[in-house]
């Protein structure tokens, strides 16, 4: 609906010869000045060197011609405030039927390349609900773009060497020793989590002693990192997640990817040696601080490949990169950009969304979560214990620059305490209406007759379904879409308990029935961009 008023409000400019601004289209914090308005007269008055009221008179002479506008009016200073005609209300409620599952898609992503990177954690451990977070951010998000006729892909970047798996190898190394009866020292700084003796229990199972006289040095690595990798996969599936690409940070040193980037960097002399490491001067292109990029020890710090990743999203032919990351990347992601710029590549086109942490609430009080010490929740047990929908909704329903904290006792409520068994219920009340009464020829109603002011407002809200999802492709906040859905559940919930929709007047029923599949349509395509189930019955 904001686009046919954006259309019609840049038309009158035109046939006023008025220059082209950027209009605003907004809902009126009260509603009786109208149902929407827009402040482009000020824009207007601006360039004309002009009075914004005088500026909204002209316009309203032709805005007014529009047959989508039941009035149009100006409000001083120069506000353009308009009722919608409600015929117009109307034929949106037929074109939802009509376009079904497709309603809220468009194409204004032209079909460009984008690689969404989420979760991305190294295979020492199973994910954690911190994982989690970011796998739900990341995949609704893709889905989003995907809505606004984006080509999108899936990756997930990992890195199975360095000291941490080295860690986790000698780590499973003792387990494997405790259990053949040969005790040896546990690293320090180890990984203690209970996973891994599963995994030393698995490798006796198989090879009983024999791995404790193994030549292979790199044996318990190997097998720690295959066995938490087939996990991680696994988790990710029962979630409803499948990546596109796995991307190995290795392959970086293996095709001199790393060593490219120094190289680049050189020849515009922002890389110096200092204290026998290799530094990326930062500082002269405007950054805070410059960056060791390789330690005294010859091994990269973890920005440099990094960066060589990013370079090679571009050269692979994307238009858009899309990061989503934990907090605990906030201080790291600037210079890799500036680095990817001096490249050569536009960082404007590459979007960071951090998260913030995530903390689990069991009757009233926090869960204390150690990934080193192991005493956390996997994301694995937290989807066996409330179920795919919730930990899909709850990690969803809160800004990502919000910390979450994940209430337990809310996750498991069935009641409207509990937002996506609200949402849900909502359209399993509508399914079991319209299935009871599918005898009930709906095609030839008279929607005129919805038009009681409640119903106006549920048809409102379904017209904004469009933009939103407009919206979101620009900002990437999903939690507004979650919020939406819960609040449209809300408006049906009450009109559901105000209104017979079923009565013995059987044209008003039919517009009625009309409505409410209008509804369940919009709840239906907005519960798939977030890949929640929508149950017929509950």
């Amino acid at each position: 609906m904001k686009n046919k008023i954006n259309t019609i409000i840049s038309d009158s400019i035109k046939n006023l010869n008025f220059p082209s601004v950027n209009i605003i289209i907004e809902k009126p914090k009260n509603k009786d000045n109208g149902d929407v308005s827009t402040n482009v007269a000020f824009l207007l008055a601006k360039e004309l060197k002009s009075n914004p009221l005088d500026i909204a008179n002209k316009l309203q002479t032709e805005l007014i011609k529009s047959n989508l506008f039941k009035a149009v009016d100006v409000a001083k200073p120069g506000f353009i405030n308009f009722r919608l005609n409600n015929a117009s209300l109307i034929d949106n409620v037929i074109n939802i039927i009509k376009q079904d599952s497709n309603y809220g898609k468009n194409n204004s992503g032209n079909n460009r390349k984008v690689l969404v990177e989420f979760v991305s954690a190294n295979p020492t451990g199973p994910l954690t609900v911190g994982h989690g977070r970011g796998a739900i951010l990341g995949d609704t998000i893709s889905n989003i773009l995907h809505w606004n006729g984006y080509k999108v892909d899936r990756e997930y970047y990992y890195n199975n060497a360095g000291r941490q798996m080295r860690v986790l190898g000698e780590s499973l190394k003792a387990r494997y020793f405790e259990l053949s009866g040969n005790k040896i020292s546990f690293p320090d700084d180890g990984y203690e989590g209970d996973y891994l003796i599963d995994i030393a229990k698995n490798l006796f199972d198989n090879y009983n002693d024999t791995l404790i006289h193994s030549s292979d040095k790199e044996i318990f690595k190997n097998k720690a990192e295959e066995h938490i990798f087939k996990q991680i996969k696994n988790t990710l599936n029962k979630i409803g997640l499948i990546f596109d690409n796995y991307f190995n940070e290795n392959s970086l040193y293996e095709n001199k990817n790393i060593y490219d980037v120094i190289n680049k960097l050189k020849e515009k002399n922002l890389i110096y040696e200092k204290d026998n490491a290799t530094w990326f001067n930062a500082t002269a292109i405007g950054m805070q601080s410059d960056r060791v990029l390789i330690k005294n020890t010859g091994e990269p710090t973890y920005r440099l490949p990094d960066i060589a990743y990013h370079a090679t999203k571009f050269e692979r032919g994307y238009d858009l990169c899309v990061d989503i990351f934990g907090a605990d990347h906030m201080d790291a992601y600037p210079d890799v950009l500036a680095a990817v710029n001096q490249l050569g590549y536009n960082d404007k086109n590459i979007k960071v969304l951090i998260h913030q942490f995530v903390s689990i609430i069991n009757n009233g009080d926090v869960v204390k979560m150690s990934t080193r010490k192991g005493n956390f929740i996997t994301l694995d047990q937290l989807i066996d214990d409330v179920g795919v929908d919730v930990v899909r909704y709850f990690f969803i329903m809160r800004s990502m620059n919000s910390h979450l904290n994940f209430d337990l006792d809310i996750a498991k409520e069935k009641s409207e305490n509990n937002p996506i068994y609200y949402i849900q219920y909502a359209y399993a009340r509508i399914s079991t209406i319209l299935d009871k009464n599918e005898s009930i020829d709906c095609n030839k109603s008279d929607l005129t007759l919805i038009n009681e002011e409640k119903e106006i407002q549920l048809i409102y809200s379904l017209i904004e379904f469009e933009d939103l999802i407009i919206k979101l492709s620009n900002n990437l906040e999903p939690q507004l879409l979650a919020n939406y859905l819960f609040e449209l559940a809300g408006k049906f919930h009450k009109y559901y308990a105000s209104t017979r929709i079923i009565s013995d007047d059987i044209e008003l029923t039919k517009s009625r029935m009309q409505l409410i599949k209008a509804i369940k349509i919009v709840i239906n395509n907005g519960l798939d961009i977030l890949g929640i189930s929508h149950p017929e019955s509950m």
